[in-house]
């Protein structure tokens, strides 16, 4: 399998961790579709940062201190427009379901997150 597709793998494990921990917090807490969202978000990141270290493009030939630190900066960075998009979603269109505005932006942040962890990450 060749390196996009296992990303679109690891990708849609960290999709489901990320919508997963957002359903339960929604259902089983006070939060809020934004606060809880921060939540899943940290949850996916280290879920996928994991996985894309074995999986996708295996362990790059830094300290792990030095991969993680790279990892969490692009993960933030494509993050922070994952999150925008999918805040600028659910305040322009009334009523949009979480996971819909989650879905959307999701798939927007998903060719930036490659780009970044593919050249700023695990290049070798």
């Amino acid at each position: 399998m060749n390196r996009p597709l296992r990303f679109l793998l690891t990708g849609g494990i960290g999709f489901i961790v990320d919508a997963g921990v957002l359903v339960a917090l929604l259902r089983a807490t006070p939060l809020d579709p934004f606060s809880a969202r921060l939540f899943s978000v940290a949850a996916a990141l280290s879920a996928t940062w994991m996985l894309n270290r074995h999986i996708t493009f295996g362990p790059s030939s830094r300290a792990l201190a030095v991969e993680g630190a790279r990892y969490g900066g692009v993960g933030v960075t494509t993050s922070l427009i994952n999150y925008s998009v999918y805040s600028g979603l659910l305040f322009a269109v009334p009523g949009m379901p979480p996971l819909i505005a989650l879905i959307l932006a999701s798939g927007i942040a998903m060719v930036l997150s490659y780009l970044g962890y593919s050249r700023l990450v695990f290049d070798r």
